[in-house]
């Protein structure tokens, strides 16, 4: 019985150890900011720039999977037609309606399997997502041609 008792205590003991952190992993560490902090602090108080604010955080963090090459048929952000398309699960931005819009809601939660997006690489900081729900309560204007194009490819 005591055996017993001593091995439960030490796998729970490994089993504590060997798990991280919702906010920190070997697939999601905790996010640094791609924006300055200048770029930061001017998106905070004045209009939110799709090309100079909102591009470089979603090529950086969402692009590389949420393209029709990593995964068709689903959210897309390699250009504004494309994203602003309705899935299955509804419209993904809401201009106007950031508590609307399912790409803010599926930052902090996903689907069972997944604790949050992403699901592998840097998580957005929250100074990201604030400033990408100011861009969608702005009207989430998004440029067309070359400027609203994203690079989907490391």
């Amino acid at each position: 019985m005591q055996i017993m008792r001593t091995l439960l205590l030490l796998t729970a003991a490994a089993l504590t150890a060997c798990t991280s952190s919702e906010s920190e992993s070997e697939t999601r560490p905790t996010g640094r900011n791609v924006l300055d902090a200048a770029a930061i602090k001017s998106a905070a108080s004045g209009q939110v720039s799709f090309t100079d604010h909102v591009k470089p955080i979603l090529e950086a963090k969402c692009a590389m999977c949420h393209n029709q090459t990593g995964l068709p048929g689903r959210l897309s952000f390699a250009n504004q037609k494309e994203a602003v398309k309705t899935g299955t699960l509804g419209v993904f931005i809401v201009p106007g309606h950031p508590e609307k819009s399912r790409f803010l809601t599926h930052l902090k939660s996903a689907h069972s399997s997944i604790k949050a997006m992403p699901p592998v690489g840097e998580t957005l900081t929250s100074e990201e997502i604030s400033l990408l729900s100011r861009w969608i309560s702005q009207g989430a204007a998004w440029p067309a041609a070359k400027a609203g194009t994203l690079i989907t490819e490391g």
